[in-house]
């Protein structure tokens, strides 16, 4: 059954690829199927009317065959042409196709998952091939299967027992589909070690890990866990491979017996002058073009069953990403807040896991406020921005803005009140106004709106240094492009999160973990400022998380996040006279400091 989805999925993108192309180039590929056998009837006039003396009607024949070989092989040529561009554009598809499915879904829960990743680079690793062989295994299976009903028609009328011929052309495709389906399970179950063996080429490769791995002397260790990695893998899949070569080969030896008889059988008959040689070297030339297309039909099902195996991963992370929410996004998103944010009873456990990261929450996040989230690695800080963002919805409990459940809300219509600044930024490598434009894509081309963006994270020093201004292409992506240390990426990130002005919720989540203490705490008192304007204007709330208490003072609240739970709730001053995990943690610090 996934054999023939995939069939009709590799149909459907080869018609998407370009309607023309896929027409000409199938016709083109159905004239040798009809060309070959053709030329065998020819082979056998010419031997049968040379033994008889008709020289003339033999060179008619001989010339017969000659521009019949030479039509297929012309054909055949022109239609490479046409379906080598099927599959340019094809695998242009599938990788556009991918990259929606990755990002078709609201939340982050598919990123997160061990088989997700497999899948993904079980798909990466076959789209160029499955682009290229199936498009041909497409048009040769087609043109195929019409050569082997010309050639069954031809071999029935010299004897209807060859008609058997054919038929043995059956066990060596199941054979071969069932050696495909042990080389499916062999790569998906080396996926994993594969991946492995990318991360450990990937810390050898990449500018930024090579640093630590060459000062630390890791160089060796971690070639040698690639190797061990791909060890592991290639393992799998060779012992895959000679299994499925064995059935291969098993398929391959019933045609063969097949073959042989059929000649044979053809030879018998002529001996007893029920047949002419050149009956003989029809079905010898009709046999080993059956052979022929058998062997090719063999390789061709494997590469259509690699395609619909990766085509039946495309299914899966489809039904992974696009889950129906179960409550109506009924409500528009409001022009500002008067209440707040509430969390009520809220609980969440990341999928797959039965430890809850969050655990009877209930709080709330009043319009207009500055709330600082602290607490050790772990405790559920950035769990709340994700739910803030809808990256994830709560196990149980509910999210309400203003009296609303959050769900009711379309999601993209919610992230376009949400400005926010990750410790885990993007660096997008563009000109350096699109960096920061993408914030507010409808101010992307505004260098007013993102110079003061950047005034305002405090990031004219990175402008200042860069050789064209806003025009500068960061990154190493170009010719002669800027490369930016990871502060000033972090400053581009933080103006970024600055593009919107008037937000309903600013969430800032250790954005500026590559900036000095001093530096974030003058960035946030100035931010601090911007952010009670725009909360007059609007009940925008800022959140903010960060293991700086000199920063975190400044909030209205401070929420302590301890096991799941919000331990401790209050000012400053409130959590410091208090005695209790927020007061030891900041005594801590200030030691650090003093």
């Amino acid at each position: 059954m996934e054999l023939f989805r995939g069939i009709a999925d590799t149909f459907r993108y080869a018609w998407r690829a370009g309607p023309k192309n896929f027409i000409v180039g199938f016709g083109l590929v159905l004239v040798a199927p009809v060309s070959m056998p053709a030329a065998a009837v020819g082979l056998r006039g010419i031997v049968d009317n040379a033994i008889a003396g008709e020289a003339r009607t033999a060179l008619w024949w001989a010339g017969s065959v000659a521009v019949l070989l030479m039509i297929a092989l012309t054909a055949q040529h022109f239609a490479h042409i046409f379906y080598f561009r099927t599959a340019e554009v094809m695998a242009s598809l599938i990788e556009r196709d991918m990259g929606s499915l990755s990002n078709g879904s609201v939340g982050l829960e598919h990123h997160e998952r061990p088989e997700y990743a497999d899948r993904v680079a079980v798909i990466r690793r076959e789209t160029d091939r499955a682009a290229w062989s199936t498009v041909a295994s497409l048009y040769g299976g087609v043109a195929i299967v019409f050569g082997l009903v010309v050639t069954a028609v031809l071999l029935a009328s010299l004897n209807v027992w060859l008609l058997l011929l054919p038929v043995a052309a059956v066990p060596p495709l199941l054979l071969g589909r069932k050696a495909e389906e042990i080389s499916k399970r062999a790569r998906a179950d080396a996926a994993a070690s594969t991946r492995q063996a990318n991360h450990m080429f990937a810390l050898l490769a990449d500018a930024g890990p090579i640093k630590e791995v060459r000062t630390c002397g890791l160089e060796d260790q971690v070639r040698e866990r690639q190797a061990r990695s791909w060890a592991q893998a290639s393992a799998i899949e060779v012992r895959a491979e000679y299994k499925a070569t064995a059935l291969r080969a098993l398929g391959q030896i019933i045609f063969g017996v097949a073959y042989v008889a059929s000649t044979l059988l053809v030879v018998r008959d002529a001996v007893a002058g029920h047949g002419t040689v050149g009956d003989v070297l029809m079905v010898i030339t009709l046999a080993a073009q059956v052979n022929q297309q058998v062997t090719a039909v063999v390789g061709m099902l494997q590469g259509l069953q690699r395609t619909a195996s990766m085509f039946a991963e495309m299914r899966w992370i489809d039904s992974v990403v696009n889950r129906p929410s179960d409550v109506a996004a009924d409500s528009d998103a409001p022009e500002s807040m008067r209440d707040g944010i509430t969390f009520a009873d809220v609980s969440f456990a990341y999928p797959g896991t039965s430890t809850p990261v969050l655990e009877h929450v209930n709080i709330t996040i009043p319009a207009g406020s500055t709330i600082a989230i602290v607490g050790e690695n772990g405790a559920g800080k950035s769990t709340l921005i994700k739910l803030l963002c809808r990256f994830y919805e709560p196990t149980t409990g509910t999210v309400t803005v203003d009296g609303t459940d959050i769900r009711r809300i379309p999601v993209d219509e919610w992230r376009e009140r949400i400005s926010a600044g990750f410790q885990d930024y993007a660096r997008f490598e563009f000109p350096a106004q699109h960096v920061v434009g993408l914030g507010s894509q409808p101010d992307i081309d505004s260098a007013s709106a993102v110079t003061d963006a950047l005034d305002r994270a405090r990031a004219q020093d990175v402008l200042q240094r860069l050789p064209q201004g806003l025009d500068t292409l960061v990154g190493k992506s170009y010719d002669g492009g800027t490369d930016l240390s990871g502060g000033q990426w972090q400053k581009l990130s933080l103006g970024r999160a600055m593009m919107r002005q008037n937000p309903l919720l600013l969430l800032l989540d250790e954005p500026t973990s590559a900036l000095d203490a001093q530096a974030e705490h003058n960035l946030f008192e100035q931010y601090a400022l911007g952010a009670r304007r725009v909360a007059q204007r609007t009940g925008a709330i800022t959140v903010l998380v960060s293991h700086r208490f000199s920063t975190v003072r400044m909030a209205d609240t401070i929420l302590v996040v301890g096991d799941g739970r919000i331990a401790e709730a209050g000012t400053h001053h409130e959590l410091v006279a208090q005695g209790g995990i927020y007061a030891e943690l900041y005594a801590l610090q200030a030691e650090q400091y003093s």
